[in-house]
């Protein structure tokens, strides 16, 4: 995959994800450095009360609203295979949409955009079936208006949001292991998810300034981001998005929202 460095970049984190007394995430911190927000709409983690706090901090902060859909998986966090038939998934998708607009409607915003989750995501790299339901779910809730669709660069999902008339918007991890094919190293593998602050930053400001990272096994990889994920359940992660930001700046890359 071809791409040139970013003159702009957008921050995005997941948010919301707790469920009742439990919490994960420090929504309020990381809403003050991130430029979009991937909201839990209630199937992976969320719940209604959680939702119309996020969306209301956002939309306090000019925070982009994104609805962040999950196979309907509380249990196992949206991070175990499932397989869903795909006008179920399709129904599914557009209902986690829905109740998140009205909690962003209420707010004095809107969703901008989606971005699937865990499982799901991974999955639509490379399942056409699952990565067209989730763009069906897509047409379902926001019609012929549509909304810009997040994922990986080269997966099945941007491509069939593309070809569905929708934005398809590549993102890059800067706290992930690549393979040398420029996919995610899965969660269960030994070094799958970065945990040096130093390595997290610099890795961010290389894919965002070279559009490049070095893979699990030393090679190099071409990457495409218009957004970086920094992801919210990792320890201190408010304070390594400043930190992150903070690097872009300095680097001469600007960070506003894609959408």
């Amino acid at each position: 995959m071809i791409t040139s460095p970013a003159a702009a970049i957008d921050l995005n984190a997941d948010l919301g994800e707790g469920f009742g007394r439990w919490t994960l995430t420090d929504d309020e911190a990381l809403l003050s450095v991130v430029t979009s927000a991937n909201v839990a709409c209630g199937f992976h983690a969320g719940d209604p009360s959680i939702m119309r706090r996020v969306c209301e901090l956002a939309a306090a902060r000019g925070v982009r609203i994104g609805a962040q859909v999950s196979y309907r998986d509380l249990a196992g966090f949206g991070r175990r295979a499932m397989d869903v038939p795909a006008r179920e998934l399709a129904a599914e998708v557009a209902y986690q949409i829905g109740a998140l607009e009205v909690f962003a409607r209420a707010a004095g915003s809107r969703v901008s955009y989606v971005k699937p989750h865990g499982a799901l995501y991974n999955r639509t790299v490379h399942d056409a079936e699952q990565a067209g339901a989730v763009v069906a779910g897509v047409r379902l809730a926001a019609g012929e208006a549509g909304l810009p669709v997040l994922g990986l660069p080269g997966s099945l999902l941007l491509a069939a949001a593309a070809e569905a008339g929708l934005e398809a918007v590549p993102e890059a991890f800067a706290d992930r292991a690549y393979t040398p094919a420029g996919t995610l190293v899965p969660r269960g593998t030994p070094g799958a998810v970065l945990h040096d602050p130093d390595a997290v930053v610099a890795r961010a400001v290389r894919m965002a300034a070279q559009g490049e990272v070095t893979a699990a096994d030393g090679s190099p990889v071409r990457v495409s981001a218009r957004s970086l994920c920094l992801h919210g359940d990792t320890p201190g992660a408010a304070g390594l998005a400043v930190r992150v930001r903070e690097a872009l700046g300095a680097a001469g890359v600007r960070v506003e929202a894609f959408a």
